[in-house]
């Protein structure tokens, strides 16, 4: 099996001109930041939309739920879309997605109009992000660990960009971050069609029932039920803190920027050095653990602006340095395609990721504090859960870190092992 690339003459000028990397790369991980920005862009600008709309907070935070959910789901058919079409097309496909209904959501007169437009560019954001990878790991030049780190930067800066971008264009109009997120996505759009050269189809088509399969094996089951619980207590954090915080966007903005940027370093710099040190599982086990309690300090101190705001920017710690071990985890935790784990795991996580902000609203309007009570135990749940199914996954502390071949790579970028 061979790499997609572009021919090597090419492919080695672009590469020196764009810093070692080929632009087809910095293409998809410019795409990458954009689509990633899409996860916290409304941060700053729920209270506007709840007050100009005359919304209730569990009515706002559908926003999340429906575009989590819908992105959780379509997770499910991102590999039989794009082991039939290709990556390229699968990837442009979720940016027009993402392009038409971002600003069918900045030209909404109603909370329900937003609510289904986000539900359609979760769609469009399933099958950008769940090929991304894939493409980035396929193309890029130095390795696949470097082609990973890559991808994991621009999710960093995506995710820490979209409430700095947010809270900057909410202050003219809650419309304007949606507007601002279709524009930048059809610019992403453009520069795919010019940069990314076509990869070749895979040989055989993924399952639609691959990833329902793959649950069947008790490791990957595992990780999933944990990432559901722990992702229950991190969209409660996203969705629900603006409301107490009761902050102008510009605030709400940069602090969640700062949870951003510690989000990314950990995911990049400190979870691999923490992972060689003390192993996969007991640096997810602490990192879920103290996120929990992080939690815990915000419940109880929910009437105490100072608590809440360190205590949303001190998770980017917890969760970046879990996010990067648990996607490790993943591709080691069953013996399947790594792109039929991927999507099996998202479809799991996603569910948690779903109910937390509309429950964590509607908990929110009788108690403040009760959401995140409500969060702490759930990921308080998900450590007691990888503990308790910690010799399915020992294998992980049993060696070093996986590194893997030019020949793996490909699999993964065409779905095929």
């Amino acid at each position: 099996m061979t790499r997609p690339a572009v021919p090597a003459t090419a492919d080695a000028a672009s590469a020196k001109a764009a810093g070692g990397q080929p632009k087809s790369v910095w293409a998809v991980a410019f795409a990458s930041v954009i689509a990633f920005m899409g996860i916290g862009l409304v941060d700053p600008i729920l209270k506007p939309i709840g007050e100009q709309l005359h919304a209730t907070p569990s009515q706002v935070t559908l926003l999340f739920t429906s575009y989590m959910l819908v992105t959780g789901v379509a997770m499910l058919i991102t590999g039989v879309v794009s082991s039939r079409f290709g990556a390229k097309k699968t990837l442009l496909a979720g940016l027009a997605i993402i392009v038409v209904f971002a600003a069918l959501a900045g030209s909404s007169g109603t909370v329900g109009q937003i609510v289904g437009f986000r539900a359609g560019w979760g769609l469009g954001n399933a099958l950008f992000i769940a090929t991304a990878l894939a493409t980035i790991v396929g193309a890029a030049t130095g390795g696949v660990a470097r082609a990973i780190i890559l991808y994991e930067a621009a999710l960093g800066i995506g995710i820490a960009a979209g409430p700095l971008v947010g809270g900057f264009l909410g202050h003219f109009s809650w419309r304007a971050p949606f507007f601002g997120v279709s524009v930048l996505m059809a610019v992403a759009f453009i520069g795919l069609i010019i940069l990314l050269p076509e990869a070749p189809k895979p040989a055989h088509p993924t399952s639609i029932t691959a990833p329902f399969k793959a649950l069947a094996f008790p490791g990957l089951l595992l990780v999933s039920a944990t990432a559901l619980l722990y992702n229950y207590g991190f969209f409660t954090l996203l969705a629900y803190t603006p409301f107490p915080l009761n902050m102008g966007t510009y605030s709400i903005g940069f602090i969640f920027f700062g949870w951003g940027l510690l989000l990314a370093l950990s995911s990049v710099v400190i979870a691999p050095k923490l992972q060689r040190c003390f192993g996969t599982i007991r640096m997810m086990a602490l990192a879920l653990a103290l996120f929990a309690v992080d939690l815990a300090v915000m419940a109880a101190f929910t009437d105490h602006k100072p608590v809440l705001i360190v205590g949303t920017v001190a998770s980017g710690l917890f969760l970046g340095v879990n996010n990067t071990l648990i996607t490790e985890a993943v591709m080691e935790s069953a013996p399947v395609e790594r792109s039929t784990a991927s999507a099996a795991y998202s479809f799991v996580r996603f569910a948690g990721g779903a109910a937390a902000p509309y429950l964590a609203g509607k908990l929110g309007e009788h108690q403040a504090s009760l959401p995140f009570w409500v969060g702490a135990a759930c990921t308080a749940a998900a450590v007691a859960v990888l503990y308790s199914g910690r010799k399915l996954l020992a294998h992980m502390d049993d060696h070093a870190p996986a590194t893997h071949t030019p020949a793996e790579a490909a699999a993964i970028a065409l779905g095929d092992d």
